[in-house]
C-alpha cells in the first residue's frame, strides 16, 4: 500500500460570528485540505488550518510545505511501515506542525480503511461518543452573557470564556456577569490566551476563587515560554491551572511535566504535528497522573474528526473542545463525526467516516 499523490486544496467558510480572544479575531475559516491517494484506490484526508498567531502558518505557507516538502519525501513509502512514515514526516522539516498534522490525518485516514475499522477503534476504541464545550469570545460583559445564555439554551452546559483583555477587573466583571446571568450549575473554564503575567493571573484568579465564581479550569494564563510563570500561577492558586501553547512537542510536555508546571494538558494536533505525536504526549501526561484535554484551532469538521477520533480512543483525555464547526456557517465536509447538540458521536465507518463523494468535489477546488 504505497503512497502514490498528495494534493492540496484550499477552503475558506464564513463563521456565523466573529471569534474573538486576547489573540486574534477570525472572520473566515481558511484551511488546507490534503488529499492522499494510495497506489490500491484508498483516499485518505486532513485538513491543517492557518493560525499565525500560534503556529506561525499561513496558507501560502502550508501548501509550500506539503507540495514541495513533505510529498516528495513520502510519495513511493509504504504505509504499513508506519514508523518509517511517521519518522520521515517529523524530520521532513522543522516546526511546521499544522503541515505535518494535516498529512498525519490523512494517513490514519487510511490505516482505518485498510483495517476495515473506524480510526478511533483502531487507536484504542475507549468510547464512541464524547459531549464537547462551547467557547463564548471575548466581547463586553453584557454581550458574553448574552452569548452563554444562548449556547445553554441550545444544550451545552460547560462553556470555555476567553478572558485576557484589558484590565483584570474587566475580566473578573465578564465573568460575574456570565455567571450572574447562567446561574452556579454550568461548568465556566476560562482560556487567557497568554493574556495574563503571573502576578496579574493570581491575582485575578484568587479574586474569582473569592467571590465564589466556581471556574473549573484555567487555560494558559501566561505567555507560552514562561513555564516558571506557569508553575508559579500554579502553585499559588486552587484552581487547576492547564497548559495549551506551552505544549507542543514531548520535549515541552516533559518540561512541564517535570515540575509540575500546571494540573492539566492541552492538545492539539495543529500544535502536536499530528495523532502519531499526540498518542506520545498523552501518554507522557498519564505516566505522570495528569489528565489532558484535546482541543482545536478554528477548523472545519475535517480536521476536528480526525481530533475527535483520537480524543475518544484515549481514557487519559478527560475533557473536549470541539465547538469550531458549530462556529461556521455551513459544513463543507460530508461524512465524519456526527453533532447531537454537546454530543459528538464517532462515525462507525472505516478511518475517519468520510462520504468520499462529497470530499471530492470539495478537493477540486476552492469553497
Amino acid at each position: 500500500m504505497l503512497i502514490h499523490s498528495i494534493e492540496t486544496r484550499s477552503v475558506a467558510v464564513p463563521l456565523t460570528k466573529p471569534f474573538k480572544t486576547s489573540l486574534r479575531t477570525v472572520h473566515t475559516a481558511h484551511a488546507v485540505y490534503v488529499k492522499i491517494t494510495s497506489d490500491n484506490g484508498f483516499v485518505g484526508w486532513g485538513e491543517a488550518p492557518p493560525t499565525h498567531v500560534i503556529t506561525g502558518d499561513s496558507l501560502g505557507s502550508l501548501t509550500y510545505a506539503i507540495e514541495k516538502v513533505i510529498a516528495p519525501q513520502l510519495i513511493g513509502k509504504d504505509i504499513r511501515q508506519r514508523e518509517v512514515i511517521f519518522s520521515e514526516l517529523k524530520r521532513s522539516m522543522v516546526r511546521n506542525t499544522s503541515a505535518k498534522a494535516a498529512v498525519d490525518m490523512a494517513i490514519h485516514d487510511l490505516y482505518g480503511q485498510h483495517a476495515g475499522m473506524p480510526l478511533y477503534q483502531l487507536l484504542g476504541g475507549y468510547r464512541h461518543e464524547i459531549e464537547t464545550d462551547f467557547t463564548v469570545s471575548i466581547n463586553d460583559a453584557a454581550e458574553m452573557a448574552d452569548d452563554a445564555e444562548r449556547y445553554l439554551e441550545k444544550g451545552f452546559n460547560v462553556l470555555k470564556v476567553k478572558v485576557g483583555i484589558g484590565e483584570i477587573s474587566e475580566d473578573i466583571a465578564r465573568i460575574k456577569a456570565i455567571r450572574k446571568r447562567i446561574g452556579s450549575n454550568p461548568k465556566i473554564r476560562l482560556d487567557a490566551n497568554q493574556g495574563w503575567n503571573p502576578k496579574a493571573a493570581v491575582r485575578a484568579i484568587r479574586s474569582m476563587e473569592d467571590a465564589g465564581l466556581d471556574i473549573e479550569l484555567i487555560e494558559q494564563p501566561v505567555h507560552a515560554d514562561d513555564i516558571e510563570g506557569l508553575k508559579y500561577v500554579t502553585e499559588n492558586t486552587l484552581t487547576p491551572i492547564m497548559a495549551d501553547e506551552s505544549i507542543f512537542s514531548t520535549r515541552d510536555a516533559i518540561r512541564v511535566l517535570e515540575v509540575r508546571a500546571a494540573d492539566l494538558i492541552n492538545i492539539k494536533l495543529m500544535k502536536s504535528g499530528g495523532i502519531h505525536e499526540a498518542i506520545k504526549i498523552n501518554a507522557l501526561a498519564q505516566s505522570y497522573g495528569m489528565e489532558c484535554m484535546v482541543g482545536s484551532m478554528i477548523e472545519t469538521k475535517l480536521g476536528i474528526t480526525a481530533a475527535a477520533h483520537f480524543a475518544a480512543s484515549q481514557p487519559n483525555i478527560t475533557r473536549f473542545d470541539f465547538d469550531a464547526p458549530l462556529m461556521l456557517a455551513e459544513d463543507i465536509v460530508g461524512g465524519g463525526i456526527e453533532y447531537g447538540g454537546r454530543v459528538i458521536r464517532l462515525p462507525k465507518a472505516p478511518g475517519l467516516g468520510l462520504n468520499r463523494e462529497q470530499m471530492e468535489r470539495i478537493g477540486k477546488g476552492v469553497e
